[in-house]
């Protein structure tokens, strides 16, 4: 019987000769043999010095279309959160990259090689363990962790020019849908507009702004601004892969800090959830009761007074009433207090169909509706056992304004939802008549123009949340659901069914200059329809 032939070795190939060439000066000079994760087996350092890390052969095998750094920096085989890599191949998570780690075992299983370490964004080559430093991989750590310059912050708002996504789709930075997970909608619109207030979103785009802010140990309301920074910086990125991005960690951080009452496989009220949130961020960035304490309180902090009184019953004698004339918590009473939203009262919808059988459309302009704060409208409110009526003034405009419309009204069985549609102007609304007689001095600016506007359509509870944005550079508006987003006419605005509003003081134009600015957007609904 013949004896078979000894396999002849292969001839090496000239990467793998360079490879052991380097292997041995390596381990001639002595060195390479640490033990610590962050280092890598054998350092290359030579190598480096003669040509970076441009050698390393399996750069073209980064996928970026699969690569996406929304979701939680867990593990994918262990849910650990600590020493995470993200393969650039498949763009999955595993912990570690030493030898038996997760990483290690995962890139011998597929060889998959080029792994990127998701705190200290650097690049590494496993399971030969060496660094990996290449100018060409600096869009990957840009998508991760985005920063922005003074300048670039300074230049956002006059950017008229649209980005080019990775698929080659393209988008205005700011104007990027939002992943509905399951039921966030709620949340994503107030995302959207609070992410269009200039001093709100560059304060959270640089994270020195805050990161120094301490909180009590075990605090978990510290986890709050770092979430919501990373979703303004990836909002308003303009070198992004995609054209929208997923919410998944602040959502996660919304859970945690409410302790469940704001959830996202669950429908709540965008009005209760922007209160929930701009509250919370005040507290997490230890502001006080001053309105200096934080950018939450400088930004939308006014201050009013309430003149309120004890309603006498209808029923009461003569007698009786002329004694309670005189009691004290019969005469009027006199309060400041700061608010971070105003609250509009609609009027009741109509019972009735108009002559032609069918459904009246109810319209109320904005106007009529802010005569709620000009401090002589008194509006009685009704408690279990009394009644007491009420009338506001404002002594102080925010430089940010926000309006929340009363839709919804709870009963003894059901909620239900007034469907009247306000009609209102985009820009130019005046609060001067607001103000009290001895604060319209104090303001030389009291003109407001529309930022954001919050819509919801449907039932109570089986509606749907939708923003609508202006783009500052281009000043187009857009609407955004979810990941949608389309471009809008100003005038379509005002169809809808408005829940919250977001407006800037206008600090150009006093009042006087402005009175012959035409009130675009103010069209009656009938007008528009036909």
């Amino acid at each position: 019987m013949a004896r078979s032939r000894p396999k002849q070795p292969r001839e090496l190939t000239a990467r793998e000769k360079e490879r052991l060439r380097i292997i041995e000066e390596e381990l001639k000079s002595g060195a390479g043999q640490g033990e610590d994760d962050e280092e890598p087996v054998w350092s290359m350092v030579k190598a480096q010095k003669e040509a970076t890390s441009r050698m390393c052969p399996y750069l073209d095998t980064i996928d970026r279309s699969v690569l996406d750094f929304d979701f939680e920096k867990l593990c994918s085989v262990s849910l650990s959160h600590l020493n995470v890599y993200a393969c650039m191949v498949c763009g999955k998570y595993f912990q570690g990259r030493g030898t038996n780690t997760h990483a290690y075992t995962h890139s011998l299983d597929t060889d998959h090689r080029v792994f990127l370490n998701l705190q200290t964004l650097k690049f590494y080559c496993l399971p030969d363990n060496y660094e990996i430093i290449d100018p060409s991989l600096e869009d990957i750590q840009y998508l991760l962790k985005p920063t922005y310059t003074k300048e670039l912050i300074a230049s956002l708002d006059g950017r008229s020019k649209m980005s080019r996504a990775y698929d080659d789709s393209t988008y205005y930075p700011g104007v990027v849908g939002l992943n509905n997970i399951k039921a966030n909608d709620y949340c994503n619109v107030v995302f959207h507009a609070l992410s269009h207030v200039s001093p709100l979103r560059d304060y959270f785009l640089r994270e020195e702004n805050y990161e120094s802010i301490k909180r009590p140990p075990g605090d978990k309301l510290s986890l709050l601004p770092k979430r919501f920074g990373e979703l303004i910086r990836k909002l308003w990125n303009p070198r992004a892969f995609r054209t929208h991005v997923s919410p998944h960690e602040m959502l996660q951080a919304i859970v945690i800090c409410s302790e469940k009452k704001f959830q996202f496989i669950k429908q709540s009220d965008a009005a209760e959830f922007m209160n929930f949130l701009l509250n919370t961020l005040h507290t997490a960035l230890n502001g006080t009761q001053k309105t200096s304490s934080s950018i939450i309180y400088k930004i939308f902090r006014g201050r009013m007074r309430q003149y309120s009184r004890k309603v006498i019953p209808a029923e009461t004698s003569d007698a009786e009433r002329r004694q309670m004339l005189v009691m004290p918590e019969y005469q009027e009473s006199v309060k400041e207090m700061p608010f971070l939203y105003l609250a509009l009262d609609l009027p009741p919808a109509p019972l009735y169909r108009d002559e032609q059988m069918q459904n009246i459309i109810p319209q109320v302009p904005l106007h009529v509706l802010l005569q709620k704060f000009d401090g002589a409208t008194e509006k009685e409110y009704k408690t279990y056992n009394e009644n007491i009526t009420k009338r506001f003034e404002l002594l102080r405009l925010p430089e940010y304004l926000i309006i929340t419309y009363k839709r919804f009204h709870k009963n003894q069985w059901f909620i239900e939802k007034n469907p009247t549609i306000v009609n209102f102007p985009i820009s130019n609304v005046d609060f001067y008549d607001c103000l009290s007689a001895d604060a319209k001095p104090l303001h030389k600016y009291t003109t407001y123009d529309l930022v954001a506007n919050i819509v919801h359509e449907g039932q109570p509870d089986a509606g749907s949340y939708r923003s609508q944005l202006v783009h500052p550079g281009s000043q187009k508006w857009f609407e955004l659901e979810d990941l949608h987003v389309k471009e809008i006419l100003p005038q379509m605005i005002v169809l809808a069914e408005s829940y919250i509003q977001v407006w800037k003081l206008n600090k150009t134009k006093t009042r006087e200059e402005r009175i012959n600015e035409g009130m675009e957007g103010e069209v009656p609904v009938e007008q528009m329809v036909s």
